[in-house]
């Protein structure tokens, strides 16, 4: 029996190898061909043996245990804490596509938490290029020397991620540039690794038939090959700007299109902190609570209004300047994943926050089946506002400590194939949202450090999600302006203060 379930990995071992062996036959244009295949294979061998070891773990450790009984999710915890730091190692020793696999399942709210909190530490992570192979792919992209296009060019990169690093420039007219700088042999390493995941995942698939992770595999790989072609990032960004032209908060730094390839991002540089960075806010007397409620419409005028979402909106991504009226401004960096809401979708989801703010469990219940997340609908309240299915706490009060323990109940009876499952069911444009939503729930958390007033006042942010839900059903079903004013109304009274909603 045990020869049996180890037959799939086996046979994923084999195909990894096959796939490397193909790769060091054909070698590529650098002449690199089968260093790089030999060093593909020992990531797919080290790929493959951990993996291995995290289904043997869960396996065996969990063996014999009733599901939902108190020593079963013991051991769950102790599993999912293991395999999460041997995930962590993993991505730390492969680096590049598998740093990237790390941050986007750390950025999902739906993964247990103790790989959220254990991957999330890759947000941060990235070793630089040697700065002779980044001058000579940025010499091979413009058939000129180094220093014919750039008057001034530091060495150092300024910041490094898993696919690229910024540098600093200067133009011959004295204008100040960032630099981003794919490194080399990104797209062959790409499709043996996405080859190698995706092997992992049938052969974990047929061992686990309930754990089914393919389709945020094929989510992971849309993004990585949008993210390695810089021209769609400098059309995703200039779109963007677009957007955002009337909000004086947002900045998006404009592209020099003539020194933009598929392999080089020549963009305006744009001073900031990170926008996490509390000590930066404090030092420049910066309210951390506006930059949060800036951030937090930010984003919600991409999904409601624009229905163009960014992909990646961690803290490296968004900086703080503090230039700009309102004593700051938010620069917006790193376009390369982009997401266009079905208007479809866009109209369903404002109908499903619709329904949380009014507590409606009925028609949370419907959409869920119009999502396709059938029984697993009764978990959105939980994702979206903390609260059960049954719940009849307003948005912006305190639940009660009946609630809290089913809560807590609800979310240890949950498994790994519930996980997967609903992962699974989801339609694509919905990842794109939790994993957004996750990624901005951490960012307002730590810029308001314990407490957002953001946060509490949420009857606010509900209200403003309203006002743009009529405005874009407004666009399908010619509704009524008097809702688009009453709303308004109620909006402007919450910033006075006084206005209480009665849902």
């Amino acid at each position: 029996m045990l020869r049996r379930r180890r037959a799939p990995l086996l046979l994923a071992a084999g195909a990894g190898v096959a796939l490397a062996a193909s790769f060091a036959a054909s070698p590529s244009a650098d002449g690199r061909g089968v260093p790089s295949a030999l060093h593909g294979v020992a990531r797919s061998s080290r790929a493959i043996y951990t993996i291995g070891f995290v289904v043997v773990d869960y396996k065996y450790s969990l063996r014999g245990l009733a599901p939902g009984s108190a020593d079963y999710r013991v051991k769950l915890y102790e599993v999912h804490l293991r395999s999460a730091k041997k995930l962590l190692k993993l991505c730390e020793v492969n680096r590049g596509f598998y740093v990237k696999a790390g941050q986007f399942v750390s950025s999902l709210r739906q993964v247990p938490k103790e790989y959220v909190s254990t991957l999330s530490c890759l947000q941060d992570q990235a070793t630089p290029c040697k700065f002779r192979d980044i001058k000579i792919v940025i010499e091979q992209n413009f058939g000129k020397d180094l220093h014919d296009i750039f008057l001034d060019f530091d060495e150092h990169p300024i910041a490094a991620a898993s696919i690229a690093q910024v540098h600093r420039g200067r133009l011959n007219n004295n204008q100040e540039v960032a630099v981003k700088v794919q490194y080399p042999g990104l797209e062959r390493r790409m499709k043996l690794d996405i080859m190698t995941m995706s092997l992992l995942s049938k052969s974990v698939s047929l061992i686990f038939p309930d754990y089914r992770f393919e389709k945020i595999l094929l989510e992971f790989e849309r993004t990585m090959s949008m993210e390695l072609d810089f021209t769609k990032e400098a059309s995703n960004s200039e779109r963007t700007a677009s957007c955002f032209r009337k909000n004086n908060v947002v900045k998006v730094p404009p592209v020099f299109r003539e020194l933009t390839t598929k392999e080089i991002l020549t963009m305006e540089f744009c001073y900031g902190h990170k926008v996490d960075d509390l000590d930066f806010l404090r030092k420049a007397d910066i309210s951390p609570t506006k930059v949060a409620k800036a951030l937090i419409e930010l984003f919600g005028e991409m999904i409601f209004v624009h229905g163009f979402v960014h992909g990646d909106p961690h803290p490296g991504n968004i900086l703080v300047s503090p230039e700009g009226q309102g004593r700051f401004s938010l620069v917006l960096l790193d376009h390369g994943i982009y997401k266009e809401l079905d208007p479809k979708f866009r109209v369903d989801y404002c109908k499903l926050w619709k329904a949380l703010i009014l507590l409606d469990a009925q028609k949370i219940l419907e959409l869920g089946e119009q999502f396709g997340v059938g029984k697993y609908a009764k978990y959105f309240p939980l994702i979206f506002t903390g609260r059960t299915i049954d719940s009849k706490s307003v948005l912006g009060t305190q639940i009660s400590g009946e609630e809290k323990m089913r809560i807590k109940q609800d979310l240890s009876s949950l498994g790994m194939d519930d996980i997967s499952s609903f992962m699974e069911s989801l339609p694509p444009d919905f990842l794109v949202i939790l994993r957004t939503d996750g990624l901005l729930r951490l960012e307002a958390g730590a810029i308001n450090h314990i407490s957002l007033r953001v946060k509490t006042n949420i009857s606010y942010l509900y209200l403003r999600i309203l006002v743009e839900l009529a405005g874009l059903l407004v666009q399908f079903n010619d509704c009524k302006h008097k809702l688009m004013d009453k709303l308004r109304w109620m909006l402007q009274k919450i910033s006075l203060g006084w206005y209480r909603p009665l849902m």
